[in-house]
Formats: structure tokens, sequence, C-alpha cells
């Protein structure tokens, strides 16, 4: 990855990691110093794909008809186990560091989510391949607007 910091190369190249934060952390400076007052910000931790076996287009298989137990759930996405959802837990991991001093409110609907692998569309259809990047079943998009709206109905987040 490269990164560039007023329009010059950054180097040495810093880890992705290290520019992830610094990204997330230049991101939220902005939104903060270009916000009005009292504006309510969120942010919305990454959504969870289900897929096994491969990527997403190359013989991947996104085929559970049940939510998973939470014990499937920490087999399939650990940070251990290098998991299929790893890049999503390690962003909002890096999220959460970015976000420590800011007037953000996490909207975090990753763990929830890493449960309902029976929500996404699968093969049928005539589709080739699965589709783990959209929700399609009800239950879990209205959830994810449920806690939305009961972060803006708190008096805290209003603070």
């Amino acid at each position: 990855m490269l990164f560039f910091e007023n329009n010059l190369l950054v180097i040495p190249p810093i880890p992705p990691d290290v520019g992830l934060v610094k990204a997330l952390k230049n991101m939220i400076l902005l939104v903060e110093r270009s916000s009005r007052p009292g504006t309510i910000k969120f942010f919305r931790t990454q959504s969870p794909r289900h897929f096994e076996g491969g990527d997403w287009n190359h013989g991947d298989s996104c085929q559970r008809l049940q939510p998973m137990l939470p014990e499937q759930v920490e087999e399939l996405f650990s940070l251990k186990n290098n998991g299929t959802n790893v890049e999503a837990r390690m962003v909002n991991q890096h999220l959460y560091k970015a976000l420590e001093e800011s007037n953000f409110h996490v909207l975090d609907i990753t763990r929830m989510s890493e449960f309902r692998a029976d929500a996404h569309p699968a093969t049928a259809g005539g589709k080739k391949h699965d589709d783990c990047m959209h929700w399609c079943l009800p239950g879990i998009k209205d959830t994810w607007n449920d806690l939305f709206v009961a972060h803006l109905n708190d008096p805290k987040t209003r603070n």
C-alpha cells in the first residue's frame, strides 16, 4: 500500500494498519472540524461476509440456513484462526482506536451480524456465486436501524 502526506509519497512505506489509523484519524478530524455544533456523528462498524471455501467469486459458499452459534462464529471469524471475516474485525479494532478521543458514536453492527450467515442471498436465481456483501432477508438490516434509532433517542448521544 502506498500512502501520501501533503501530496508526497511517504517513504519509507508505513504498514497498512498504521496507515489505516492515520487515514481514519484524518477523516475524523475533517468531519469534526467541518460539522456544525451539536451535530451527532456516527461511524458504523464493518458488515461481515460469511462465505467459506474461497474468495467471493472463486469457489466460495454461503449456504448456511440457520443463524450461527457463538462457537461457530468464533471459529469462522476469529483473528487467532485468521478467519473469514478477519479483515472486518481488524478494521474495527483500528476504528475504535482512531475514535477514542472523538465525538463520534459507534454503531457496532459487526458482532451481531456475524451470527446471521443465513441472511445473505445464495446462488439461487441463476447466479454463479454467492453475494455476501448484501443482506436480503428481513431481520438483520431492521435490527441495524433499530440500533441506530435507539442511539438517536439516547440522551447520552446528544451530549
